[in-house]
């Protein structure tokens, strides 16, 4: 269910708490898993209801039209996140496999205090690498920062694509596309996978006169229904998601992504989604296992995971020209067990190790 934050309601009221703590207790007794809640942290403003002072680099036409002024009074209030603690106690009422993911939105720093344990937001996205440079040490450093951050208690997570964000093979080309996909499948914690980024869909150009999000009227070129367009199952005008008209086009390059082409390819992206969700489901080490970084030069990017009873190394080459790193000794004798080549797959790994250009790896 999703749950969005309504700003125009007096959050700091007790009945209109105790009214959204007995929504939330309505839907958990129905039996659904938790709530996806929409901008959290703009659920409650300053107590004095001050107004934001004006942005100096608010850039009309340009900039959406909430950047005129400074968040300060009505973003990331001290009782949001107290609110935010007693929804997570609502829904341990109803055992321990309800869950809560928030849309938080603000830098690290912040959104760290909405991390923890049995008083916290289960899942506070991590939106920081929507935006990141794709380049392999600043992503790497991020990811050290990140699970540095954490609070003791706390879960991490990953997100790569959203419905506010261009879709990824759009942001870094089909190729790398499928390097994202292996660095977000292997990385410790809960991957947060955007619809149709399995398939690889791209952006699709969405006519001024079929645009539905209010922004794209408000700023012309900066709408997100190109992001948002739908799954397309199978070919034929509907893409087997609907007999009628979708709500926005699917666009013929999507189209012809369906899954239904895409089921029995071995090199289709699906495919690649499938095999390194199955090796997740049956090695605890990429889930729950230690992270260590492993020193590479360029635009490869290296990590291992262990749980001490298994040991994988993930080599990722962000770039398009082929590179060769030295295997680690602690994963020596191994062999690819996943790659975006999926002709290389079962292939054992010598001292070194060759990768092509857009290349990712799975070494066990």
């Amino acid at each position: 269910v999703f749950l969005d934050s309504q700003p125009d309601l007096n959050w700091r009221n007790p009945q209109v708490q105790e009214a959204m703590f007995d929504t939330l207790r309505f839907w958990l007794a129905r039996g659904i898993d938790g709530f996806r809640i929409d901008a959290l942290v703009a659920l409650v403003e300053g107590d004095q209801l001050r107004d934001n002072p004006p942005n100096p680099n608010y850039r009309p036409g340009e900039d959406f039209p909430y950047e005129r002024e400074l968040s300060i009074w009505n973003i990331d209030q001290p009782e949001t996140r107290e609110l935010a603690a007693r929804m997570r106690k609502v829904v341990d009422e109803f055992g321990d496999d309800r869950v809560l993911l928030a849309e938080l939105g603000v830098p690290l720093e912040q959104a760290v205090a909405y991390y923890g344990d049995a008083d916290a937001i289960q899942v506070p996205f991590n939106f920081e690498l929507l935006s990141a440079a794709w380049d392999a040490r600043g992503i790497a450093g991020f990811v050290d920062r990140y699970l540095a951050s954490l609070p003791a208690g706390a879960w991490p997570n990953w997100v790569l694509g959203n419905h506010d964000s261009p879709r990824v093979a759009s942001r870094l080309g089909p190729a790398q596309a499928r390097v994202a996909a292996m660095l977000l499948l292997t990385l410790p914690g809960t991957p947060i996978l955007y619809q149709g980024e399995e398939l690889g869909l791209t952006d699709v150009e969405i006519p001024p006169e079929e645009a539905l999000d209010p922004i794209a009227r408000l700023i012309p070129g900066r709408g997100r229904d190109p992001e948002r367009t739908p799954m397309p199952w199978e070919a034929g005008p509907g893409g087997g998601f609907t007999t009628g008209r979708p709500w926005l086009p699917l666009g013929d390059d999507n189209l012809a992504r369906n899954v239904a082409a895409q089921r029995d390819d071995p090199a289709s992206m699906l495919s690649l989604h499938r095999r390194l969700l199955e090796l997740r489901r049956r090695t605890p080490a990429l889930v729950t296992g230690a992270y260590q970084p492993v020193e590479a030069d360029g635009d490869v990017l290296v990590y291992l995971r262990d749980d001490g009873d298994g040991r994988f190394l993930v080599a990722l080459n962000l770039g398009p020209r082929p590179a060769r790193l030295a295997v680690p000794a602690e994963a020596a004798g191994g062999r690819v067990l996943v790659s975006t080549y999926p002709d290389r797959e079962g292939a054992p790994a010598g001292p070194s190790l060759e990768l092509g250009g857009d290349e990712g790896m799975v070494l066990g």
